[in-house]
């Protein structure tokens, strides 16, 4: 079996010729996970200081996207969302957000994971939960 070849800086450097204004970073990655973060944009949240839902669903949706190139081990940047929900646990406030995704299944065509999102390197105070389905072309 020939060794794992993407790191997070081969993810990164690949993600940002074709989205470079990005604000996700992949921090980790392996065949069988990925782990985003984010810089939270303190201008744009919710009253009360809430980070809102759609930024934590994009979170969601990147760190699996990254978990399909670990899985395949090159970077696919057609890979596509087929499926994704969320539960929101608890409002999430802070200055980080931060995303686990883990392999579940992978097949042919399709890769499905399980995303834990935290904030402020908080992991066992999870925010939300996800779970999705991406598709390679």
């Amino acid at each position: 079996m020939s060794e794992f070849s993407l790191t997070p800086d081969i993810v990164n450097d690949a993600v940002r010729q074709h989205w470079a204004d990005t604000p996700h970073m992949c921090t980790d990655i392996s065949p069988t996970h990925a782990v985003a973060t984010q810089a939270i944009n303190q201008e744009s949240l919710r009253p009360g200081g809430f980070v809102p839902g759609p930024t934590m669903f994009s979170m969601a949706d990147v760190v699996l996207w990254y978990m399909s190139f670990g899985t395949i081990d090159r970077i696919e940047p057609m890979a596509l969302t087929s499926d994704l929900s969320i539960h929101f646990l608890r409002p999430a406030q802070g200055t980080t957000l931060w995303a686990r995704a883990d392999l579940d299944k992978a097949g042919r065509l399709m890769v499905v994971g399980t995303v834990k999102i935290w904030v402020d390197n908080d992991p066992d105070r999870l925010v939300a939960t996800a779970q999705g389905t991406y598709v390679m072309p």
